[in-house]
C-alpha cells in the first residue's frame, strides 16, 4: 500500500494493515517506533496478544536531558508487558556528534540517508528493529513487523528478518508493508 504522503494521518492504516499481515504470515513480533508512546498504545489497542516492543527517542533527542516519552505512557507498558528501548539510535549516536563537532559525513549518516529514499519511516522501521534485536527484546532468526514513521504516527511497516548491529547489512528487508510515495510529510 502506497499512501500519498507522508504523517500521522496514516497511522490507524498503517497499523491496521501491519497487524493484518502479521496475522497472514503468522509473525508475532512487532517493534514500533514511538516517541511519547501514543502510537505504540494504538498498536497494543489492535495486537494486544502479539510481542510488542516500542522504541523510543534516546533521551535528549528533543533537548538535553528531556525524556519526550510522557510517564503515564511508561507505566501503562510496563504494566502490560511492553518493553520499551531508549538508548542510542543505531544510525546516530557518535557519527553525529561527529557530524555536528566537525560538519562531515559519517559512515552511518549515509547509510541513514540511503535508506531515506525509502522514506524516513522505513528508515526508522530498519533501524529499531536492530536495536531491539541488539538488545535481546525480539528473537534472532525470525522475521518481525517493524512500524515507523516521519515526525509523528507511523506511515511506514515492513516485514524485515533484521541482524545485530555488527551484521547490520545482513539484515533482510522482505516486505514493504505500506510506505509513503511522497516523502515529505503534508
Amino acid at each position: 500500500m502506497f499512501w500519498e504522503s507522508a504523517g500521522p494521518d496514516n497511522t490507524q492504516n498503517t497499523l491496521k494493515l501491519a497487524v493484518k499481515r502479521g496475522a497472514e504470515l503468522d509473525i508475532a513480533n512487532f517493534v514500533i517506533a514511538s516517541c511519547s508512546g501514543a502510537t505504540a498504545r494504538e498498536l497494543f489497542t489492535l495486537a494486544r496478544e502479539k510481542s510488542i516492543v516500542c522504541v523510543s527517542h534516546v533521551i535528549g533527542f528533543q533537548a538535553p536531558g528531556v525524556d519526550e516519552m510522557r510517564p503515564e505512557n511508561r507505566a501503562f507498558f510496563s504494566a502490560n508487558g511492553v518493553p520499551v528501548l531508549t538508548t542510542t539510535h543505531l544510525l546516530a549516536g557518535v557519527d553525529r556528534a561527529l557530524r555536528f563537532q566537525f560538519k562531515g559525513v559519517y559512515p552511518a549518516e549515509i547509510v541513514a540517508s540511503t535508506l531515506r529514499m525509502f522514506g524516513q519511516g522505513i528508515k526508522v522501521a530498519v533501524e529499531i528493529s536492530c536495536m531491539a534485536l541488539d538488545a535481546g527484546l525480539i528473537p534472532y532468526g525470525q522475521d518481525v513487523i517493524a512500524i515507523g514513521g516521519t515526525a509523528e504516527g507511523a506511515d511506514a511497516a515492513i516485514v524485515i528478518r533484521p541482524e545485530h548491529s555488527a551484521q547490520f547489512f545482513a539484515s533482510q528487508i522482505k516486505e514493504i508493508i505500506c510506505m509513503p510515495k511522497n516523502k515529505s510529510k503534508k
